[in-house]
């Protein structure tokens, strides 16, 4: 069995040991698309044996978050006949299952086409350190529908998925089977310490495009806040309402049959 997995990489010399921690043992190939980073970042993807490290060229230079979408409905199509499962993901997304190659050996011989995954934000007052596992170190979090992605899938058996901005939903084309029982979890690690979370909010705002910088309300295209100040404030004090069953997670005993 080959798994690929694909994502975009900018400036997360942070993040990068704790993904690479996290997939090293299932993922068989990476395919990083760099967006300019000026940090670390490129020089840990280059030394990792597995990683092709290649040039996010953005479709619309004025807009990332049309870009993303593009990419990520486009890039995967590559290992059709090379892998058995893709991943398309983002490198603070965590996906989990406790024996995730088994699970999908299993779900391939069940003739289970795509994987959906149940979603949760997590959030820690620090950020890690060296050497951690973020699933049984930071394991605090809430269920978030944003989260509840398709991430997982066989890219023989799919002609399209058609992502919508930041992948938070898909309308797949093609053999579209799914498990009986929903197993894999997606942990989103954005919100590791207040300082952390603050300066990677300015950064991922500074990459913006013209046209994600169209505000909606209080938010832009991509769902950043003008002030990340005062909504990070508001997270870590419990006043969003998706955080009402904010919650340590159990992750090596988790499993929700689908509704």
């Amino acid at each position: 069995m080959t798994i690929h997995l694909y994502a975009l990489c900018w400036n997360d010399e942070k993040m990068l040991p704790f993904f690479f921690r996290h997939y090293d043992p299932f993922v068989d190939s990476y395919f990083i698309y760099d967006d300019g980073s000026t940090d670390d970042s490129l020089n840990i993807l280059r030394r990792h044996p597995r990683v092709d490290v290649r040039s996010f060229a953005r479709r619309y230079p004025d807009s990332f978050a049309l870009s993303e979408q593009a990419l990520s409905n486009e890039v995967w199509k590559q290992s059709r006949q090379q892998a058995d499962w893709v991943i398309v993901t983002d490198l603070d997304e965590h996906l989990f299952h406790l024996g995730m190659p088994e699970y999908l050996k299993r779900c391939g011989r069940q003739g289970v086409t795509m994987i959906p995954a149940l979603g949760f934000q997590m959030i820690s007052d620090r950020f890690p350190e060296k050497g951690e596992t973020l699933w049984s170190s930071h394991t605090v979090g809430a269920p978030w529908a944003q989260m509840m992605k398709l991430s997982i899938f066989n890219p023989n058996r799919l002609a399209e998925v058609h992502f919508s901005l930041g992948r938070h939903t898909a309308d797949p084309v093609g053999e579209t089977v799914v498990p009986p029982i929903d197993e894999v979890l997606l942990f989103h690690y954005r919100y590791l310490g207040f300082e952390q979370t603050h300066l990677r909010h300015q950064q991922l705002r500074a990459g913006l495009g013209e046209r994600d910088c169209v505000k909606a309300g209080d938010t832009n295209t991509l769902g950043l806040p003008k002030s990340p100040v005062i909504v990070q404030i508001g997270i870590f004090m419990g006043r969003s309402t998706a955080f009402d069953s904010i919650r340590r997670i159990d992750a090596t005993t988790f499993a929700v049959r689908a509704s």
